[in-house]
């Protein structure tokens, strides 16, 4: 069998793994959005009660390689509360972490080095600081940050591939039973990264796209 038989024949397979593994990512895209735009936009206004303990929280989990974190809270945390959760929630909850950081940075670093001759020439038109935010800060904050935001949800679409490991019945760990049975891991591992490859490219081609077409220099050089 080559991959895309392998791809048909076990599609239900495929499908089950595949269904858990986009619900894994969209809770940690939706939680690592949401929360990381909140707290970059606060961390830009208030630089030491939030920008310096957020980027303190990003250079230590920077240095934590995600597998490491994930094991953590998945054994020895829950150790310690005295609980058991289960590996999903468990996966989501470090992913969202990592990802809410991640989003915090690239937000924070966009609004602390927007150009203030921008805003200063539109008070000096008689704009407000609404139509200011609304028609000239935001557009732009936009499109600065959207290609680095894609980018970041795609690795994290990634690294949902550790969830197998804690037992997370997702894409990974549905080709490792596949592959338990049949033993073809050249074909069942290239039709894993076919599926990647069908999410992933589209996501990044629209980065790419993105940061070429309006992505631009604002430094003063």
């Amino acid at each position: 069998m080559n991959s895309f038989e392998i791809l048909y024949n076990y599609r239900a397979d495929f499908l089950v793994g595949l269904t858990v593994t986009l619900k894994l990512c969209l809770l940690v895209w939706g939680i690592g959005l949401l929360f990381g735009f909140l707290i970059g936009y606060a961390g830009s206004k208030f630089k030491y009660s939030v920008g310096l303990p957020s980027k303190i929280i990003s250079f230590i989990l920077g240095g934590i390689p995600v597998l490491v974190f994930l094991f953590w809270l998945h054994y020895p945390f829950q150790f310690w509360l005295g609980v058991v959760i289960d590996g999903f929630y468990t996966a989501v909850a470090a992913l969202s972490v990592i990802n809410t950081f991640l989003v915090a940075d690239i937000v924070r670093t966009a609004l602390n080095n927007f150009p203030n001759q921008y805003i200063l020439a539109a008070e000096v038109c008689g704009l407000d600081k609404k139509t200011i935010y609304r028609k000239i800060q935001l557009p732009i904050i936009i499109r600065q940050i959207l290609p680095g935001i894609l980018f970041t949800q795609v690795a994290m679409l990634q690294s949902t591939l550790f969830a197998s490991l804690i037992s997370v019945e997702e894409i990974f760990r549905v080709c490792q039973r596949i592959n338990s049975s049949i033993y073809k891991p050249v074909e069942i591992y290239s039709a894993l990264a076919i599926l990647f490859l069908m999410i992933c490219l589209p996501i990044n081609g629209i980065g790419y796209w993105i940061k070429k077409k309006y992505s631009r220099d604002f430094s003063e050089n």
